[in-house]
């Protein structure tokens, strides 16, 4: 995964994403808020890339006070926000 800022519309996602995961705007905005801090504070490997291990990403964003989300319904929106920047173009996996 990749530390790059994308040009995609945060709130058509925000939306898109609500709309999928039956999740309020709002808790899906303070998701994507802390999910954006952890990738922040990734440090890079020799090759100037950046790994995100999404079960750390999990754990982080899940034992953040004010985030009152179950582990499955978390999961459920940080892969229905890949699929979002998959399938516009905003994001690929590396080999």
């Amino acid at each position: 995964m990749s530390n790059e800022q994308a040009d995609y519309n945060e709130d058509e996602l925000i939306a898109h994403l609500a709309e999928k995961t039956k999740v309020a705007a709002g808790t899906i905005k303070l998701v994507l808020k802390h999910e954006q801090t952890f990738i922040d504070k990734a440090k890079p490997n020799a090759q100037g890339e950046y790994d995100i291990d999404s079960d750390e990403l999990v754990d982080y964003i899940l034992a953040q006070k004010d985030v009152k989300l179950d582990e499955l319904t978390l999961e459920t929106i940080l892969d229905a926000e890949m699929q979002y920047l998959l399938e516009n173009g905003y994001a690929d996996y590396e080999d």
